[in-house]
């Protein structure tokens, strides 16, 4: 079992900027990728960015030029540096953990709500 813990939500003015972090621990010898996804409230969870094992990382359109993933491998961290936030930004923040392409674990959610 991977256990995830997610930290850094809140709220914040549009333009502003926010982290979030997400640290594992647990069953972390094996990793494929982590990322970060999000629900807005009546949407469905979307694939907000991620970070392989071997460094190569994806974003979905809406946030290119504004957010970055990065993972520390020593401490078992991934992070999301959220600039220029935007109201449509606003929603709950999941960290997932994959030990393989079809296995997951998932964090307990954080709350980043952007005002306008």
């Amino acid at each position: 079992q991977v256990q995830l813990v997610e930290s850094g939500g809140g709220l914040v003015q549009a333009g502003g900027s926010l982290r979030l972090s997400c640290a594992a621990s647990g069953r972390t010898f094996r990793l494929y990728a982590m990322g970060w996804f999000r629900q807005a409230p009546g949407k469905e969870r979307e694939l907000v960015a991620s970070i392989y094992s071997g460094g190569r990382t994806y974003y979905t359109d809406s946030v290119k030029g504004r957010f970055t993933i990065s993972r520390d491998n020593a401490k078992n961290t991934v992070d999301l540096q959220m600039n220029s936030l935007k109201p449509e930004d606003t929603a709950v923040y999941y960290c997932q953990y994959r030990e393989t392409s079809d296995s997951a674990y998932w964090g307990q959610g954080t709350q980043v709500t952007v005002s306008s």
